[in-house]
């Protein structure tokens, strides 16, 4: 028995290629002991429900396999339990080709990614449609406030699951993360602008008219109180801080 998933996915075929290529040691490891990977544990489930899409295949009638991607809010496929998924089917382009392949052949493979953490997860099960008559079971598959409508659901009843490693996997941010990341970015902005206008605005007031001290005007006063008239007249009289106008002619 052993993994699970190795034990669905390594035909023998595909263990003579490992054969091959040097990897086969390794593998046969995997597929020793109990059984394994063949029910969701807390990681899975969690990985699962913070998910906003999937890639799923199905086989036609004609035996090609055929890939479609799923989406929704986040968290909209459901854990139902450590052996069941389901999801909400929304209105796409109406071609049916998913529908049609697993109404004849329910084995289905999914891979769900986490593009920022470069996780992907691998799922094996058998799909069931979950049709708008049983409304019930459908309406729990939505997620409250999600404005598309569902046409049907899916339930999956997972046979396998496998990690798979972080190689070539692009990371790609949604534009709530990309938000949430750059937030305090965007408060620091503000505030450096905020203090940018206060600091033009405090240099475009005009200027105030500087009176001389009370102890300068004084000591002005005593200063020139026993000079002539016209000695005074004739001289301007400099005040530290005071700006001293041109002397007057007048007698």
């Amino acid at each position: 028995m052993g993994h699970r998933f190795a034990e669905l996915a390594f035909t023998p075929t595909v263990r003579a290629i490992q054969e091959t290529h040097g990897s086969r040691k390794s593998y046969a490891r995997m597929e020793l002991g109990e059984a394994f990977n063949d029910a969701l544990t807390q990681r899975e489930a969690e990985f699962i429900s913070q998910r906003d899409s999937l890639y799923m295949a199905s086989v036609s009638e004609t035996g090609w396999p055929y890939v479609q991607h799923r989406g929704g809010p986040t968290g909209f496929i459901k854990v139902i339990d450590s052996k069941t998924i389901g999801f909400a089917d929304y209105r796409g382009n109406r071609q049916y080709v998913s529908v049609g392949n697993l109404s004849g052949d329910d084995r289905i493979a999914m891979i769900l990614v986490d593009y920022p953490s470069r996780s992907r997860l691998k799922l094996l099960g058998h799909a069931r449609l979950v049709s708008p008559e049983q409304a019930e079971l459908l309406g729990s598959l939505q997620t409250p406030g999600y404005r598309a409508k569902a046409e049907r659901g899916f339930l999956v009843r997972i046979a396998a699951f496998d990690w798979n490693c972080p190689q070539h996997i692009t990371p790609r941010f949604t534009e709530s993360q990309i938000a949430t990341a750059t937030a305090p970015l965007h408060a620091r902005i503000e505030a450096l602008e905020k203090e940018l206008a206060e600091g033009r605005a405090s240099r475009s007031d005009p200027p105030t008219a500087v009176r001389a001290p009370s102890a300068h005007r004084e000591a002005s006063s005593r200063t020139t109180s026993g000079l002539p008239a016209s000695c005074v007249s004739a001289c301007a009289v400099v005040v530290p801080g005071v700006e001293s106008g041109p002397a007057s002619n007048s007698p």
